[in-house]
């Protein structure tokens, strides 16, 4: 079978760790280099899959969404699917967001790590006054690992109760989002971390 040269070899291997997930330049810097030389072939080959590469030079991440069809397009199948967040976790995910946009005006620290006796310090009044705190930590580190799985927190190693947020977390809560904070957070008091917890959450793509 004849081969197409349409596209360099070198995006083969960003193509895949794109369709697998976020690409950290701290994590591979080679296949950030690929990436970076190869991006137009990269935004390209996405582009007919209904994708669109994003790509954070500052920050050094790149990930794919799904790409808002032109006028008059036939949307296609979305092929990155949207996953429901329940309430606790969209709530820590917008407290983290708020904490790391703090930390940035700061000037201090570009890496924001917090112990999750901070982080339940923030959430907890949220909780029903008399909640059982043990049962709380329980709850809030199985949130956490939930958040993990997103890929906006990490664990230190060897240190499971600090936490690292991951600055692609700034990419998916915008600024838009952030200015509605206050108003999301009266939703999360009206409704408590007590109710059911898998309605009325955030989405996120990935």
């Amino acid at each position: 079978m004849e081969e197409s040269t349409d596209y360099p070899v070198n995006i083969s291997k960003p193509l895949i760790g794109l369709m697998k997930g976020v690409v950290f330049r701290e994590k591979d810097e080679a296949l950030w280099r690929d990436l970076e030389e190869g991006q137009m072939a990269v935004r390209d080959y996405v582009q007919v899959l209904g994708l669109e590469l994003m790509l954070d030079d500052s920050e050094g991440y790149a990930w794919l969404r799904t790409r808002e069809p032109a006028e008059g397009e036939e949307p296609l199948p979305r092929l990155v699917g949207k996953r429901k967040l329940s309430y606790p976790v969209s709530l820590i995910i917008a407290l983290l967001r708020k904490k790391l946009a703090e930390n940035d005006a700061s000037g201090e620290e570009t890496r924001l790590i917090l112990s999750v006796e901070e982080i339940a310090d923030m959430v907890k009044v949220f909780f029903p006054e008399g909640s059982n705190e043990a049962r709380m930590l329980d709850r809030i580190n199985a949130h956490l690992n939930k958040i993990g799985e997103l890929g906006f927190i990490r664990r230190l190693k060897g240190q499971k109760d600090k936490i690292e947020v991951v600055r692609i977390l700034k990419a998916f809560v915008d600024a838009q989002w952030l200015h509605e904070f206050d108003r999301r957070l009266e939703e999360y008091r009206g409704s408590g971390m007590d109710r059911e917890e898998t309605k009325g959450g955030g989405n996120h793509e990935g």
